[in-house]
């Protein structure tokens, strides 16, 4: 794997090869980003091409300040985010836990699931959180993100990163207990 101040020196000289590198050791964390954030499959394509147009025109200005990888997960958080916008979905005011029940909504089970059953669950229930409530979970537990770097990214005050993660597991949890009827450890 090649050292990130290497990899945009080469594509900052131009070097086509070295920018498909740099796309195919980001694309899984730009994926991710934009699929947390926008529900829409036929837009996350074209919002994951048009945030490497933008990785590619801003590469410039990248001072190595923070991780590369943090910074075009910013790239994406904030490209899936005006997005949104453009479309009026609000983002700015998430549902209390109470009422979030409308985006919750799991069939009635009767049989207890197999561990694989559990994990596809709650992927499920994952999908149905508001878009920063995913995103938060996804840079957290998925991309192994530090709260820094998560605050980095989203801009947010890192005590509402730590709410959003923890509101979100919360609600993860207590859905998980009601399906399956018994306490269910996550």
């Amino acid at each position: 794997m090649i050292d990130d101040r290497a990899l945009v020196a080469q594509v900052l000289s131009g070097d086509r090869q070295a920018f498909r590198v740099l796309i195919k050791q980001h694309e899984r964390l730009v994926g991710h980003m934009i699929a947390r954030l926008i529900d829409r499959n036929e837009d996350r394509e074209e919002l994951c091409q048009d945030v490497f147009m933008k990785v590619h025109e801003k590469l410039g200005e990248f001072t190595f300040q923070s991780k590369l990888s943090t910074w075009i997960a910013t790239i994406a958080y904030r490209h899936g985010i005006n997005h949104l916008r453009k479309r009026k979905i609000e983002i700015s005011n998430w549902p209390e836990e109470e009422s979030m029940e409308r985006f919750v909504a799991i069939e009635d089970a009767s049989e207890t699931l197999a561990e694989k059953e559990l994990d596809q669950l709650v992927l499920q229930l994952v999908e149905k959180l508001p878009p920063q409530y995913k995103a938060i979970l996804t840079l957290y537990h998925v991309q192994e993100m530090t709260y820094p770097e998560i605050v980095e990214i989203t801009g947010l005050p890192e005590g509402t990163v730590k709410n959003y993660l923890f509101r979100a597991r919360h609600l993860l949890k207590e859905k998980v207990k009601q399906y399956l009827g018994k306490e269910a450890m996550l």
